[in-house]
């Protein structure tokens, strides 16, 4: 009679195997949502009724609901009940719960704790396991403290997978918990001498875990780095081995696992980077790249190189390598190629970089693969493309400046609407700061803003007000014509480039008797190649009238799509021309005509500016010179153009 008692309440109980076939048989949601509400509603009455025989049928029915998206938590308490059962299947099931239906801030987590220190002193090492790794997921704070002389314990055990399990338990551990690093250095450096790969993979892991939160543990672990340089070696050496081969490499987690702990010990330490120059240099040599798996154990051993105060010769080697990255057909590859590069020229021009005096042949060597990089700029990808463009950056010298600006301006042409702000800031950058000469330097703006005049940043067009107030009569006259001419020659979309508009207006208010003046000084030493504007030449010849330019202006600002920022540039712009302009010619009057076209605006700023400037054009013309005339340069702008 017991014994039917027994299985009574399994006659008609649905399967976890059924319940899967009856939620796939639906054909809607509706309809899932219905099966699955009516089986938790039977899951709940099991649970009421501590119908033990089927406790595990529904917990593991309850955590195939709360893979699928539906509410669960009313199982947590029957997933303990599990664990404290003595039957393993109950138990790793019940494990199974926890760690899917409890986070560490549940409350419920704190009634495990007992359970996992029983189980952890259980002679089955699979429940051990179990306990380890419910641990290792989902410990909060106080469990780890509580659990910690435990974990330390097992560190010590005799069988391989409970020491595998353990560490892995103490990297969670640590990452709650930095205070409880000192209890676990010594057993986690015992773990080096590890045969087993998995133990020693995982206490690694540990170890470098470590370094990263104790210079002073950094310092002592530097002392088992001919153990690690030995275990790299014997894997490189190592003959076939079924259990650890992946594409016909000897384990390249572990190999992996090394080399990033062996470049966190030798950063910034010669002594221990002198000693890993032989296992490196047989690493680089040694591994195929040609399949994934080699790849990445190429990349770690590239980035240990360039990370650590090598020899020249390796960097060099390690450089030579991620440009064969660089012509690799798989995208992921070319990425981590152009991400490492860039960030180690970022180091070395920061002053961060361990390279020292061989800093200079590491940017020598990368100039072999300009022209690799500067393909990538044109990729299909845009994650390639844009890290492409941050190392482009690194590779501009004086010497190449004006054949990577070129590069760089096409590439601004085409580029995503987000991204061009930021290349012409950084273009404006490097042409002040590697520029052949002051037009040079000028013409690049210009077209910059020709280019996207509609998305560049104000700062682009004061820097370029900057430079011409700061340059010579000849320079200015030449710079002012050329922003007429680039504006006049292109008014079907002259708002589609604000930048380059306002540019115009400030340096043709500036300097407009030089636009229409007569040549100022001989010609100016340029880049007569860079030159767009044929109407231009030395010194922008071919002046325009006084009629054509305020034509131009009229232009700008009789548009519907007039910003706010041009009637006002262009209105201050005018009464400066108002009184440099022949005083014989019908200019005067057509200025205050175009000022006052705006006297109505509905922006009371616009409106006061234009009532101002009509205010000083009824002065006398003397006075209004006096008060017009051209501003100064900064004494900023002047120290700057004296040190380029």
């Amino acid at each position: 009679m017991e014994t039917v008692n027994k299985y009574l309440p399994k006659l008609g109980l649905l399967r976890l195997k059924d319940l899967i076939k009856a939620i796939r048989a639906c054909k809607t949601a509706a309809d899932e949502r219905a099966v699955i509400a009516r089986e938790s509603a039977v899951i709940r009455t099991a649970f009421k009724e501590e119908q033990v025989e089927t406790r595990h049928i529904n917990v593991a029915k309850l955590l195939y609901i709360h893979m699928l998206g539906y509410p669960a938590h009313f199982g947590q308490i029957e997933c303990l009940k599990l664990v404290a059962s003595p039957k393993f299947t109950d138990k790793r099931l019940g494990y199974l719960g926890i760690m899917l239906l409890l986070d560490e801030k549940v409350e419920v987590l704190t009634l495990v704790t007992n359970c996992l220190k029983n189980d952890m002193n259980s002679s089955n090492i699979y429940v051990v396991g179990l306990a380890l790794c419910t641990l290792g997921d989902i410990s909060s704070a106080e469990m780890a403290r509580d659990l910690s002389g435990e974990i330390e314990r097992l560190l010590g055990s005799t069988n391989a997978y409970v020491r595998k399990k353990a560490a892995l338990c103490a990297l969670r551990i640590l990452r709650k918990v930095p205070d409880l690093l000192e209890h676990f250095v010594d057993r986690a450096m015992g773990l080096v001498n590890e045969r087993n790969h998995g133990v020693l993979l995982t206490g690694i892991t540990l170890l470098t875990e470590m370094t990263q939160l104790s210079t002073d543990v950094l310092e002592k672990m530097r002392t088992i780095v001919p153990t690690l340089i030995r275990h790299l070696e014997n894997l490189l050496t190592y003959g076939f081995s079924p259990e650890h081969d992946v594409g016909s490499i000897t384990d390249p987690f572990l190999q992996v696992g090394i080399l990033r702990l062996l470049r966190v010990l030798g950063h910034q330490h010669p002594a221990t980077a002198e000693a890993m120059t032989n296992v490196l240099t047989q690493v680089a040599t040694v591994t195929d790249s040609s399949k994934n798996v080699g790849s990445a154990i190429m990349y770690e051993t590239v980035l240990t190189i360039l990370e650590t105060p090598s020899e020249s010769s390796l960097r060099v080697m390690a450089i030579n390598n991620l440009g064969k990255f660089l012509s690799n057909r798989d995208n992921n590859i070319r990425y981590v190629a152009l991400t490492t590069l860039t960030r180690t020229q970022s180091a070395m021009q920061s002053g961060m970089s361990g390279a020292g005096e061989s800093a200079s042949s590491d940017a020598s060597e990368l100039q072999r693969y300009r022209g690799t990089i500067i393909e990538c700029l044109h990729d299909l990808d845009i994650s390639i493309r844009r890290r492409a463009l941050d190392l482009s950056f690194f590779l501009i010298t004086p010497a190449n400046i004006r054949l990577l600006t070129r590069e760089l301006l096409s590439f601004l042409e085409v580029c995503e609407p987000e991204t061009k702000p930021g290349v012409a800031n950084r273009i404006c950058e490097v042409a002040g700061n590697f520029r052949p000469n002051a037009r040079w330097e000028l013409d690049t703006i210009m077209r910059i803003l020709r280019v996207a005049g509609q998305y560049v940043d104000q700062a682009v067009v004061n820097h370029l007000v900057k430079l011409v107030s700061a340059a010579a009569p000849a320079l200015q006259q030449y710079a002012s014509r050329k922003l007429f001419y680039a504006v006049q020659s292109d008014q079907p979309r002259i708002f589609a480039q604000e930048g380059l508009v306002l540019a115009m207006m400030w340096c043709v208010g500036e300097w407009g008797d030089l636009v229409t003046g007569p040549n100022v000084g001989p010609g100016i030493a340029g880049d007569d190649d860079d030159d767009e504007d044929a109407t231009t030449g030395p010194n922008g010849a071919n002046a325009p009238s006084e009629e054509a330019v305020l034509a131009l202006f009229e232009a700008c600002l009789s548009q519907p799509r007039a910003s706010l920022h041009v009637c006002d540039y262009a209105t201050v712009a005018l009464a400066k021309l108002a009184s440099r302009f022949s005083a014989d010619s019908s200019s005067f009057p057509t200025c205050s005509r175009l000022i006052r076209l705006h006297a109505a605006s509905t922006n009371t700023a616009l409106q006061q500016r234009v009532a101002e400037m009509s205010h000083l054009l009824r002065l006398d013309r003397t006075m209004l010179a006096d008060l017009l005339e051209p501003l100064p340069a900064l004494d900023a702008s002047l120290r700057e153009e004296q040190i380029k």
